[in-house]
């Protein structure tokens, strides 16, 4: 099945009474706002997911934005949604899944299996004529045990030697790459060596992802073949789970550099190049 799951079974599975832990991970850079997004609307039945507090240990320049948690403690707040052994769960948000992709991330990186993206997020589900709730869901606490590296991740260190022997993504939207805006983290620009490869353009103008022969071709102009090893990157290391995704639904199996750019930048030893090409046109 992949990383998907479309509104048709979801539905489904919530008229036949299938078990299903579906959570809500409505978070944007710049919008603390998710939570009241949340009451104004959400998946019947679905448990508000606070990203900068549960899918982020707090941010330290060493680490980035959003470190991981260790896997205790997001074992404690895995159970807290009401996630048990055996479940399904189904993450959404109303950003084309960039949020709601660090979830599933982070549970497939756990172990746990059966974790999937709905695709398309709320707009989906409100553009099939689904019903929407406003009051907030109290979960039943679960038992879930999880265990950690089960997904390939990187860190800084191989980052800046990837492309010497493979190939990695910069999922972050184009100017900032190229150095041109940066809004939040000390330097602007991107690790040397890096391709642009911006994670919004895996997904169709209603944030539904492309079909995987799109994507496929996409990966390929890039220059990504079968053998060749994947690593992905982004800000914080949110919405280059979103581009693991993507690969994941092409084929292709990627890591996660989960400090990204903002763990890269904090580092005044590790260099940073700007402009179109991966090795800069600058370098600060």
């Amino acid at each position: 099945m992949g990383p998907l799951m479309d509104v048709d079974t979801l539905a489904a599975r919530r008229a036949a009474g299938e078990r299903t832990v579906m959570l809500d991970v409505r978070w944007a850079l710049g919008d603390p706002h998710g939570r009241e997004h949340y009451l104004k609307g959400h998946l019947p039945g679905a448990v508000f997911v606070d990203l900068a507090t549960e899918l982020a240990a707090p941010a330290v320049a060493a680490r980035g934005r959003h470190p991981l948690p260790s896997r205790r403690e997001f074992e404690d707040t895995a159970r807290a949604w009401g996630i048990s052994n055996g479940d399904v769960v189904v993450a959404y948000d109303n950003s084309g899944n960039l949020a709601a992709a660090r979830l599933w991330w982070m549970l497939r990186n756990a172990g746990f299996q059966e974790v999937y993206l709905l695709d398309g997020g709320l707009a989906a589900w409100l553009g099939a004529g689904q019903p929407l709730e406003e009051e907030p869901v109290e979960a039943v606490p679960g038992n879930v045990s999880l265990q950690d590296g089960k997904m390939p991740a990187i860190d800084a260190a191989a980052a800046g030697s990837w492309a010497d022997t493979g190939i990695l993504l910069d999922a972050r939207a184009g100017e900032r790459y190229r150095g041109e805006f940066e809004p939040v983290d000390p330097r602007a620009g991107h690790i040397p060596g890096a391709l642009s490869a911006p994670t919004l353009e895996n997904v169709d103008g209603s944030g539904g992802f492309l079909p995987a022969g799109d994507l496929r071709r996409r990966f390929e102009g890039l220059g990504i073949t079968d053998d060749a090893p994947v690593a992905v990157y982004c800000g914080s290391g949110v919405t280059a789970a979103h581009e693991v995704a993507a690969l994941e639904i092409a084929g292709i199996r990627a890591a996660l550099y989960p400090g990204s750019f903002s763990e890269w930048s904090n580092n005044p030893s590790l260099p940073v190049v700007t402009g179109d090409r991966p090795d800069g046109d600058g370098r600060s």
